[in-house]
């Protein structure tokens, strides 16, 4: 872990750890709508990815198992023996495998609108993205993107929201957001999620365009252990359009 950055973090509430990841160009506020109700029932830490919001710049080119990394330096850092871990997005894989490689330190997985099993079309449009951004520029797609993480009701009713989170992708070092992007673009977990035997909770949207029901079910069948939650109408950012919902599946797969 020698290339390991001490990551920018937050802790609120208490009771059990429970620690959360944000996805790509997001930072710790992307947990804004979802914190409040769960700081009753733990010890809430949220933190900022290396080169995220008030985490340090690295350089360009590193991988998941980097991200891995400094999670571990994170737990070290606040002398956590067992936590419970969540992501979104890119979060969601970076959670199963820290798991994997720190079984012992893992109470329970969240796996929120995360992929794996991609198809061969699945993983040609993500790349497709990818593309398009490094041809175009990040700015000029992501009017794209923004029809893939929220619901056109959500979109229509709360521009600010979405206009906060454009901004936001934009704050983000281009290089960085590049580079979670090819992260999250290149990861599949099907090869050894079965390994990972924590209790796992997986929720995704059912209008979620890139981390589907379909992908998600392959993800609740490989996992030995695991509940697989679908949340009607939405699809990606079901942190922002469903806070709440999601907060109480945490909260009731956790402690019954």
């Amino acid at each position: 872990m020698a290339d390991a950055i001490d990551c920018a973090y937050s802790i609120e509430g208490r009771g059990e750890p429970l620690v959360l990841i944000h996805g790509i160009g997001a930072a710790r506020d992307a947990w804004r709508f979802i914190t409040p109700h769960l700081h009753e029932h733990f010890t809430v830490v949220t933190y900022d990815l290396r080169g995220h919001g008030e985490s340090p710049l690295p350089e360009p080119g590193f991988g998941l198992d980097d991200l891995v990394d400094d999670l571990e330096r994170l737990r070290d850092r606040l002398g956590l023996e067992r936590m419970h871990l969540a992501g979104h997005s890119l979060g969601g894989m970076i959670g199963p495998r820290y798991a994997l490689r720190f079984p012992d330190r893992v109470s329970s997985l969240g796996l929120y609108s995360t992929a794996a099993g991609r198809t061969e079309d699945d993983s040609a449009k993500v790349w497709a993205v990818v593309e398009a951004m490094e041809q175009k520029g990040i700015e000029k797609v992501l009017g794209t993107l923004t029809s893939r993480w929220f619901t056109d009701d959500f979109i229509s009713q709360n521009p600010d929201i979405v206009d906060r989170r454009l901004k936001q992708v934009m704050a983000t070092d281009p290089d960085i957001f590049m580079n979670v992007f090819r992260i999250y673009a290149r990861t599949e977990m099907m090869p050894w999620l079965h390994e990972v035997t924590q209790p796992a909770l997986i929720i995704t949207g059912e209008l979620d365009g890139g981390c589907n029901p379909r992908l998600n079910r392959l993800i609740d069948d490989a996992m030995p252990n695991s509940e697989l939650i679908v949340l009607e109408g939405l699809k990606h950012s079901i942190l922002v359009e469903a806070g709440e919902t999601v907060a109480r599946h945490q909260i009731e797969f956790v402690y019954g």
